[in-house]
C-alpha cells in the first residue's frame, strides 16, 4: 500500500509529497515538486528554501535524499546556492505562451535556389584528416590569441593558391581571414569610411545586401552602375563620383556577365584618377565550365584592389571562411577592426583549411565537383531549350546559376508568383535592381538539384507560362 506524507509545516509550504512504494526513487519526488512549484510561480525568485537536514527531518528520510534533489535542480538552473549554505530559488515562473508565429511561407517542393553549394558533397573524411593533425601537430601557441590578420600557415598557402589558380599578386602578409564575405566587406567598408570614404558604388543588378545597409549605416551613400553584356558600364562609374566600387568581374552577379579586358583596363583607369578602391567579390570563379578561367583583376594592380574571395561556394557556407587580401596601406586598418569585432576567426577552422589545401585536398574536391556541377547546367539548359526555348540562357559558362530572359509577354513577378503556387521556386531580378526598370529575368541556382528534379522543375515551369499566356 502506497503511504503518502506531508504533514510537515515545511512540506505543507513547499507542497513536497512522498509516495513510497510509486517505484520513483524519493529524491526524484522531492525534485518533481519543488521544480512543478517554481514552473508554476508559487515559488517565486528569491524565495529560500528549507535547510536539508530540516526538510530531511520534516520529510522523515535522510538528509541525502533532499541534498541529491536540491543539487539536481541547481545544475538545471532552478536553484542557487548563496554564501552560507542558503538555498533559493533563481528563476521566476515561466512566461505566458508567445503568441502564435506566423506561419511560414511553404517550402517549394522543387528549388532553383541560388548561391549554394551542395553541402552534401563536402569531403568530411578528407577535413577531419586535416582537424586531426591540427590537434596533434599544431604548436600550443596556436591556440592563444592571435594578430586580426589570421594564422601565418593559412596566409602562406592561401597566397600560394590565388597566385597559381586565380594569376593574384598576393602576399602572406596582406591576407586577412574573416569569418564569411560579408564581415570581410563589412570591415573593408567600416575602414573605408573612418579614413573620409564618402561614396561606394555597386553593380546594378547586384547582391547588395551585403554592402547597402553597412555603407549607409557607416555613413556612405551608395550608387548604382549598370550592368551590360560586358559587365559593369564604365562610362556610367565615371559619373559616379565614388570612392570605391564593389565588382564581381568574373563572373558577375547575377546576369553572369564577365567584364572584357578593356573594361578591366578602364576600371583600373578610372581608380588610379579616383585614387579609388576597386573590391573584387571572386564568389565563384573555381567553376569555368565552357571556356578558360578569367584570372582576378588584383593581379593586374595589387595596390588598387581589394580581393574577396570565399570557401562558401566550394566547401560549404557553414564554415564561415573567407579572406581579403589588401593594398599595404589597408592591411593594419582592416587587421584591427578584425579584433575589435571578434578577436579573430575560429583558429582550429584555419589551420584545418589550411592543412588542407596545402595537402591539394581542395583543388582535388574541387575537381570532383566541376563534372557534377557542370551535369547539372547542362541538365538545365537541355530542359529549357526542349521545354521553354523562348527564355533566353546568360551567364552558362561559370559558376553554379544561370539567368534567362524573359520575352516581352512574360511579366516577371507573375511568372515568379504562379510557379510558387506550384510548389516551384524560381527567383526574379528586379530584388537586385536599385533602379527601376530593367528587362525581365529569371535566376535559376542549380547547383543543389538533381538532374531529374531540373528536368520536373522545368516542366511545371513551362505548364505555368503556358497557363498565363492562355489566361492573357
Amino acid at each position: 500500500m502506497t503511504e503518502t506524507r506531508t504533514n510537515s509545516r515545511l512540506a505543507r509550504d513547499l507542497l513536497v509529497e512522498l509516495r513510497r512504494g510509486a517505484g520513483v526513487p524519493l529524491h526524484r519526488q522531492v525534485e518533481a515538486s519543488i521544480r512543478d512549484g517554481i514552473r508554476a510561480g508559487r515559488l517565486r525568485l528569491g524565495t529560500p528554501l528549507p535547510p536539508t537536514r530540516a526538510l530531511a527531518d520534516d520529510l522523515g528520510v535522510s538528509r541525502g535524499v533532499i541534498v541529491e534533489a536540491y543539487q539536481q535542480l541547481t545544475a538545471e538552473g532552478y536553484l542557487i546556492s548563496r554564501t552560507g549554505g542558503y538555498t533559493q530559488v533563481a528563476i521566476g515562473p515561466e512566461p505566458a505562451g508567445a503568441p502564435p508565429r506566423p506561419a511560414a511561407p511553404p517550402t517549394p517542393r522543387i528549388d532553383f535556389g541560388y548561391g549554394r553549394a551542395d553541402v552534401a558533397s563536402f569531403p568530411r573524411s578528407a577535413w577531419l584528416r586535416s582537424v586531426s593533425r591540427v590537434l596533434t601537430q599544431a604548436p600550443s601557441d596556436r591556440f592563444g590569441y592571435l594578430s586580426g590578420r589570421g594564422v601565418p600557415e593559412l596566409h602562406e598557402v592561401l597566397a600560394d593558391y590565388l597566385n597559381r589558380v586565380r594569376g593574384a599578386s598576393a602576399r602572406p602578409g596582406n591576407v586577412v581571414i574573416c569569418s564569411g564575405y560579408a564581415q570581410g566587406v563589412t570591415l573593408l567598408i567600416q575602414v573605408l569610411a573612418r579614413g573620409g570614404a564618402r561614396r561606394i558604388a555597386v553593380e546594378d543588378p547586384s547582391a547588395d545586401d551585403d554592402v547597402r545597409p553597412v555603407a549607409v549605416a557607416a555613413g556612405l551613400d551608395v550608387v548604382g552602375v549598370p550592368v551590360g553584356d560586358d559587365g559593369i558600364r564604365i562610362d556610367a562609374l565615371d559619373r559616379t563620383d565614388a570612392d570605391a566600387v564593389v565588382l564581381t568581374p568574373s563572373h558577375q552577379w547575377p546576369t553572369g556577365a564577365v567584364l572584357s579586358a578593356g573594361a578591366r583596363a578602364a576600371v583600373l583607369g578610372w581608380a588610379r584618377r579616383r585614387g579609388a578602391l576597386v573590391i573584387e567579390d571572386d564568389y565563384d570563379a573555381e567553376y569555368r565550365y565552357d571556356r578558360a578561367p578569367i584570372g582576378a583583376i588584383q593581379g593586374l594592380a595589387p595596390d588598387q584592389v581589394a580581393y574577396a574571395g570565399t570557401a562558401s561556394k566550394t566547401l560549404a557556407p557553414g564554415l564561415r571562411l573567407a579572406w581579403l587580401v589588401l593594398p599595404d596601406r589597408l592591411v593594419d586598418d582592416v587587421a584591427a577592426a578584425k579584433i575589435a569585432a571578434d578577436r579573430g576567426s575560429p583558429v582550429i577552422d584555419q589551420l584545418a583549411f589550411a592543412d588542407f589545401l596545402g595537402r591539394g585536398e581542395f583543388d582535388r574536391h574541387l575537381r570532383r565537383m566541376r563534372p557534377l556541377y557542370r551535369r547539372r547546367r547542362d541538365a538545365l539548359l537541355g530542359a529549357l531549350r526542349e521545354r521553354l526555348p523562348d527564355l533566353v540562357p546568360a551567364g552558362v559558362a561559370a559558376g553554379l546559376h544561370l539567368v534567362t530572359w524573359l520575352p516581352a509577354d512574360l511579366d516577371e513577378a507573375a511568372v515568379v508568383s504562379a510557379a510558387a503556387g506550384r510548389g516551384l521556386g524560381v527567383y526574379g531580378l528586379a530584388p537586385y535592381r536599385m533602379s527601376s526598370g530593367g528587362r525581365g529575368g529569371l535566376i535559376f541556382g542549380y547547383a543543389t538539384l538533381s538532374e531529374r528534379a531540373i528536368a520536373e522543375g522545368i516542366a511545371v515551369l513551362a505548364a505555368v507560362i503556358s497557363d498565363l499566356r492562355s489566361a492573357a
